[in-house]
């Protein structure tokens, strides 16, 4: 695992001019394109496996991952469906990114699943991927899934089944993580708590039977590069305060990539050394300066890493 070279992946910031900003991230020269979504939230959001079809179509070799996918709000052999066909259209390039969501119970609500419901149907969903993506006549008989001769045509063109990365922040996520995916992909987290979290992953996977040497340590992070080092941490700051609607002046250096070029590479191989193999970078800055942010990435901050 130390041997692996570093992938880093981006966002795309908006559900509009997708096949555009998918061009320009593969570009720029970022190995993963990842889209969020939601089916309603407090501003626009995109659905992910519309907008990275639609990247698909205008890429030829950048990964695509959902980033990530809400998993409890899709019937199961529904979601495998979608997931699967993404892979066969994009070449075998999809990676399915879990998440739990819960943040914004109104979705839940429209879509008819209880909150309190999002754990449990995100392993049975979890149990069906595994299996119907690799397999064929599959019978099971889950708490909210009932397959019988089920089976999935074309199946995936990824063997034995397209990557699964995890992400959130609990324990149950990194039981989750441990137990049914090839990836661990947090956020709002800094380098001591990636350390814990890949302890504790690797302890549950061993727990599982499983070998993890071949599992991938992630890390999902905001970023300001600028090359006045104030400015940066100060874009970052003011666009987190207003998108998590609390003061962020004082946790910016904490959970973001904020500052001058040098002192975000100073930052990031922190995230480095504690073991991140996957580093997915998000804007955090006003909209007219995204462009330039993620050429810094690419340019001034990202070398370093290669």
């Amino acid at each position: 695992m130390s041997d692996r070279k570093i992938e880093f992946g981006t966002t795309l910031r908006s559900p509009s001019n997708v096949a555009e900003l998918a061009q320009q991230i593969e570009g720029l020269g970022f190995d993963i394109l990842g889209c969020g979504e939601h089916v309603s939230f407090y501003g626009d959001s995109a659905n992910g496996f519309i907008s990275l079809s639609v990247a698909a179509g205008v890429t030829k070799d950048i990964r695509l991952m959902s980033a990530i996918t809400l998993v409890p709000l899709y019937p199961a052999a529904l979601l495998a469906k979608l997931g699967a066909a993404l892979d066969v259209a994009s070449g075998g390039r999809y990676t399915m990114g879990v998440g739990v969501g819960g943040e914004f119970p109104n979705e839940f609500e429209a879509c008819g699943v209880p909150v309190t419901q999002r754990g449990s149907r995100t392993d049975d969903a979890l149990e069906v991927l595994t299996r119907v993506w690799s397999e064929t006549d599959v019978s099971y008989n889950g708490r909210y899934t009932k397959l019988k001769n089920f089976s999935l045509k074309p199946l995936p063109l990824q063997k034995p089944r397209p990557p699964i990365y995890v992400s959130g922040r609990s324990e149950a996520a990194m039981r989750r993580a441990a137990k049914y995916a090839d990836g661990w992909l947090p956020y709002m987290y800094t380098p001591e708590h990636l350390a814990e979290s890949i302890e504790k992953i690797t302890a549950y996977g061993e727990d599982e039977g499983r070998d993890m040497s071949d599992f991938t340590f992630g890390m999902y992070i905001f970023s300001a590069v600028h090359e006045n080092k104030d400015t940066g941490v100060k874009y970052a700051a003011d666009r987190l305060s207003v998108q998590y609607n609390q003061d962020f002046s004082k946790r910016v250096h904490r959970y973001a990539l904020a500052g001058d070029p040098e002192t975000c590479q100073a930052r990031l191989k922190e995230y480095t050394d504690a073991g991140a193999k996957t580093v997915f970078v998000s804007s955090a800055c006003p909209k007219d300066y995204i462009d330039r942010n993620l050429e810094m990435l690419a340019k001034d901050v990202i070398p370093a890493f290669r």
